[in-house]
């Protein structure tokens, strides 16, 4: 169990955490969420003793061990296999565990023939992936993991998803593929506004009671504001007074008391759209049986023939070196096949998203001048509005590229190709190294893309939501799928899961027969159904709520106007009972919030339970 209390942690006037206080108890896997900056790696750095907290304390049982991903490579053994090995406990080291261990580097996508290898000779994504494996094999109590998946391929996500599910220790996880953490995760804890929130469930629970909470905070702060104003009004108006003297004193130091609450800066997301360049024809370009290789002993791209339609979402699958990045080069213009040819559409327009681009940038121009660069002839307003999109706004976009971020990096990248009308985007893992929110303002604009798309990714989450057809690395040559992932899930599968060992991992796979699926489906629509009848009047409460404060509100406005012509003219009687008309609404207002307030918290509660009983059927599929 990990237990932080009143953790603060500043640089220079940056606070990235005030007041911090929250546990990991016993097997509970927690996913780390917020935006890039926000302080996700400050916090693994600060559990693992790298830095030291201004104040508070990190505190964990006696001989409790935390493991966490390396990027940096430090290996002191001969072998892939003895390194893998290293963090064993002396206890489990027998033979067994080595067999476990075997299973975790096959799992990872190293091969039998890797075992012996010096590791030393790996590349530097293999490399990454024995941290990874040594870091699991050692079943440490507290297992920290930083982006896991950025050097791992679709196959091995895949196996590292069923991995954690079964880690019986406690985990905290930080990426920015949403669908892995919520498979993987019994818990979300967030970093929002310096401070930590800690919820049961996926990472659509936690942001979900975020939004209830800024909502309310938001409701609260303008009635509270109008009821300061009313107060300053009355103390301003009957200041003079001598017979209100005790009535202003009164409302002066209720005044005093009230707390005064902020307005909340909304954080700003990526908002964008591609521009689009007109197209008429049916097929912005056509492969015809290209092959292409870098040895002639293992040939990358064989006999491969497709052709792109003017609006297709192709997404480009299979493990790491197989080939993806090759083709969309192929098919970019920037190779040539050494057999076979492509054929380009007259009036393509392609815009291209690479790999090895974030290398082309110059680190001496600034995000301004990077732009620019596609296009000299770009206005500075429209320069501005591109950098502002990408959140370069005012004076960040005269940064230097060599001082930005991973994520800053791609989103220059991104920002490069809003400057040229296209009609054929080629992207070549375009979520690594943004985050949560930055991936789904990526996926809205794929989706209003009104040309074709091709897209290289690991994350599972990115092909539900945009492929359509597929170009399947996964056997001796590249093969087309009409159809989207989960029809190539349910009809194909992928071949290393037939295959490689999963003894690692006690849940089995579920066989997706029709009857099975028919099942799940009417459960689903079961509770859908049960879900709307328990939501809806609970919904239309809240909103019932919320229109009659509005109407009282409005009455309390128009009864002040009268009440102030009534005071202007003398009017007695008409004060009196304008007075209590006002005192009864706002006592009206007062209850409906607190009402409100719960109708609210029940529809937060009532929502959280359902989007349980969908977990755990899509945990089922």
């Amino acid at each position: 169990m990990l237990t932080v209390s009143n953790l603060t942690k500043s640089y220079a006037e940056q606070v990235i955490f005030d007041n911090v206080t929250f546990t990991v108890s016993s097997q509970e896997r927690v996913g780390l969420v917020g935006r890039n900056g926000s302080g996700k790696t400050t916090l693994f750095r600060l559990l693992l003793g790298e830095e030291q907290c201004d104040s508070g304390a990190i505190t964990t049982p006696k001989y409790y061990t935390l493991g966490h991903l390396s990027q940096h490579v430090d290996f002191s053994r001969e072998t892939v296999l003895e390194e893998a090995c290293r963090d064993l406990k002396q206890e489990d080291d027998g033979r067994d565990t080595s067999y476990k261990v075997k299973a975790i580097l096959l799992g990872l996508g190293f091969l039998e023939t890797d075992f012996g290898r010096n590791p030393l000779e790996l590349s530097g994504g293999f490399q990454i992936r024995l941290n990874l494996a040594r870091v699991l094999a050692g079943q440490p109590n507290l297992l920290l993991l930083d982006e896991p998946t950025n050097y791992l391929d679709i196959v091995s996500v895949r196996w590292l998803t069923r991995f954690l599910r079964e880690w019986k220790n406690e985990l905290i996880l930080i990426t920015h593929d949403r669908a892995f953490m919520d498979s993987v995760t019994t818990h979300t804890m967030g970093i929002h506004r310096r401070k930590i929130r800690k919820v049961s469930g996926s990472t659509g629970k936690l942001y979900e009671q975020i939004v209830l909470e800024e909502e309310i905070h938001e409701k609260t702060r303008v009635h509270e504001e109008r009821k300061r104003k009313e107060l300053e009004e009355f103390i301003n108006r009957f200041r003079a007074q001598a017979t209100r003297a005790r009535a202003v004193q009164s409302r002066i130091r209720s005044l005093q008391k009230k707390e005064k609450l902020q307005k909340l800066d909304k954080p700003r997301n990526l908002d964008f759209e591609f521009p689009h360049a007109p197209f008429h024809g049916k097929w912005v370009l056509e492969a015809h049986e290209i092959s292409f290789s870098f040895s002639e002993e293992s040939p990358l791209i064989s006999e491969l023939s497709m052709a792109v339609g003017r609006k297709d979402r192709i997404g480009i699958i299979g493990k790491n070196g197989k080939g993806k990045t090759t083709l969309l080069n192929l098919l970019a213009g920037e190779l040539k096949p050494m057999h076979g040819f492509v054929t380009f559409h007259e009036n393509l327009k392609s815009a291209y998203f690479g790999q090895t681009n974030i290398d082309r940038l110059d680190p001496d121009n600034t995000v301004q001048e990077e732009v620019l660069s596609v296009n000299g002839e770009l206005s500075p307003n429209t320069i501005r509005n591109i950098c502002g999109a990408m959140l370069f706004e005012g004076s960040a976009a005269l940064k230097k590229v060599g001082v930005l971020s991973g994520g800053e990096k791609s989103r220059v990248l991104l920002a490069k190709l809003l400057v040229t009308p296209v009609n054929l985007l080629l992207l070549d893992e375009p979520t690594n190294h943004l985050d949560m929110e930055s991936i789904d303002s990526l996926i809205d604009a794929m989706d209003a893309f009104s040309g074709a798309v091709l897209i290289a990714t690991h994350s599972e989450m990115v092909l539900h939501a945009v492929a359509t057809r597929l170009v399947v690395f996964d056997g001796d040559r590249p093969w087309l799928f009409e159809g989207t992932y989960q029809d190539f899930l349910d009809r194909v599968g992928w071949k290393d899961e037939e295959t490689a060992p999963n003894e690692t991992s006690r849940i089995p796979e579920i066989q997706r027969k029709k009857s099975e699926r028919r099942d799940l489906r009417r459960i689903r629509a079961e509770i859908i159904g049960n879900r709307s009848r328990a939501l809806t009047p609970l919904q239309s409460r809240v909103r019932e709520l919320e229109s009659q404060i509005i109407a009282l509100e409005e009455q309390v406005k128009e009864d002040n106007a009268t009440l102030l012509r009534a005071s202007q003219q003398g009017s007695g009687r008409s004060i009196a009972a304008l007075s209590i008309s006002i005192h009864e609404s706002r006592k009206k207002i007062e209850a409906l919030f607190e009402e409100l307030e719960q109708a609210s918290l029940e529809l937060h509660l009532k929502s959280k339970e359902f989007e349980t009983m969908f977990k755990e059927l899509e945990q089922k599929t």
